[in-house]
């Protein structure tokens, strides 16, 4: 009876540790200065919309960091580099509802799509951005907080 108890309590905590290590840690510092981050949102048309998120450095991104992904409003979109100092993300949505079939008879609504939920990797506030990057082949994370919205000029 005691070597069941002992594998039980060892298999417990062997699953235990599995799932703290699928945890992502976040970084307090990013190793490189950022003078600001924030987006601006480009309507097209009346279906869609896009959100340029930006990304500005003081000085050039060193050459041993690579910024991957951004994950934004329970998205996540990857990155890419304008000039040296300045990268962007784009958030690409559609305003178009699908049409539903509502009817007394369930059998009528049988074309009807369940809508997709995406779950985000972070638990982010609305005003909050993950950075994903790799420094020395190392990927990490970093939080934003306090992103702001700049209206187009």
């Amino acid at each position: 009876m005691k070597g069941y108890k002992t594998i039980f309590f060892s298999a417990i905590t062997a699953i235990s540790l599995t799932f703290c290590a699928m945890k992502h840690e976040l970084q307090t510092e990013f190793p490189q200065e950022i003078q600001s981050v924030f987006y601006q949102k480009v309507k097209k048309g009346t279906e869609s919309s896009v959100i340029n998120f930006y990304i500005e450095f003081k000085k050039p991104l060193a050459n041993n960091i690579k910024l991957e992904k951004i994950y934004f409003h329970n998205e996540e979109s990857p990155v890419s580099e304008i000039t040296k100092n300045t990268f962007v993300s784009h958030f690409y949505q559609s305003n178009k509802k699908e049409d539903l079939i509502l009817n007394r008879n369930p059998a009528k609504e049988y074309g009807n799509k369940a809508p997709v939920v995406q779950k985000s990797k972070f638990d982010l506030k609305f005003n909050e951005v993950v950075l994903e990057y790799t420094k020395d082949g190392k990927t990490l994370f970093y939080k934003i907080s306090n992103v702001l919205e700049k209206p187009l000029r």
